[in-house]
């Protein structure tokens, strides 16, 4: 089932599926936008029962500022979950990156509770080549620790599996591994992209059960499809029919999982809806 084509020509056409389950919440991911962008609306448009947003610049170390939609997230029905920055990396050996990458990722968690958010999501990094990745893992449980010192995170702190990478904690499943034995104390979460797992080389016939031996839990599927063949090591994302994992492989790993998903898929609203509403009917 690894790298398989999708035989489906369009969303019309629906997977084999094990039997009806419930359908989880379905979500789409809000990429940064001018502060009157109204991630909500988005969310209606698109016919989603969740939505995923940044804080602030994804590539910037800026603090959040409050969301000029916050009240109506808190309030509002949607599942929010909050991205946070790609460049937070609380593993690295580079002081300059790891130390306010741990407080940014303190100030987003509390940003993201405040506006209701079920879980802040963070990539779970890397160290150097010229490093030894066991202190990688130690620096998370450190991050954690330290946390816990002065309270804890408001909300869960989803880690999620990447795409690339030799020295990445979170791409092969002896890493993830190694990391859950660091901060699974600590009720870390885990984030189950689709399109990284495929990069990364993982079987996504088998991954649902391997990360759940590992880890006790999957919190969130992103469910994207992948531009490049298995294995390759590069995050492009692509439309859940047309790219490189057939779209039958990704509803198996959405039902298996039986948890809620966010599309980060390429694409509008218009898009997004016909996804969504793909994934509800091959789901039922």
């Amino acid at each position: 089932m690894r790298g398989r084509r999708p035989r489906s020509e369009g969303l019309s056409a629906r997977p084999a599926t094990l039997g009806p389950v419930t359908v989880p919440s379905l979500g789409v991911h809000v990429g940064a936008r001018e502060d009157d962008a109204n991630p909500i609306l988005e969310a209606a448009e698109s016919g989603a029962d969740g939505v995923q947003i940044f804080l602030a610049d994804p590539q910037g170390w800026k603090t959040p500022k409050e969301h000029p939609h916050a009240a109506e997230l808190r309030d509002g029905e949607l599942d929010v979950y909050v991205h946070a920055p790609y460049i937070v990396n609380v593993a690295t050996t580079n002081n300059r990156i790891r130390i306010p990458s741990r407080k940014l990722l303190g100030t987003h968690a509390v940003a993201a509770a405040a506006i209701g958010a079920k879980g802040l999501i963070v990539h779970g990094g890397h160290v150097l080549a010229k490093d030894d990745p066991t202190v990688g893992f130690d620096n998370w449980r450190k991050a954690f620790a330290r946390q816990q010192e002065d309270g804890g995170f408001p909300l869960p702190i989803l880690i999620e599996n990447t795409a690339g990478g030799d020295n990445a904690m979170t791409r092969h499943l002896e890493a993830i591994a190694r990391l859950w034995d660091q901060v699974g104390e600590f009720g870390a979460g885990f984030v189950l992209d689709t399109c990284h797992a495929h990069a990364s080389g993982l079987d996504l016939s088998t991954v649902v059960d391997e990360i759940r031996g590992i880890t006790g839990r999957i919190d969130l599927v992103h469910c994207n499809n992948s531009r490049d063949e298995a294995g390759s090591g590069r995050d492009r994302h692509a439309p859940l029919v047309g790219g490189e994992i057939a779209t039958e492989v990704l509803v198996e790993v959405v039902r298996a999982a039986g948890a809620p998903v966010i599309l980060e898929t390429p694409g509008g609203p218009a898009e997004r809806a016909e996804e969504i509403a793909f994934l509800r009917s091959a789901l039922a």
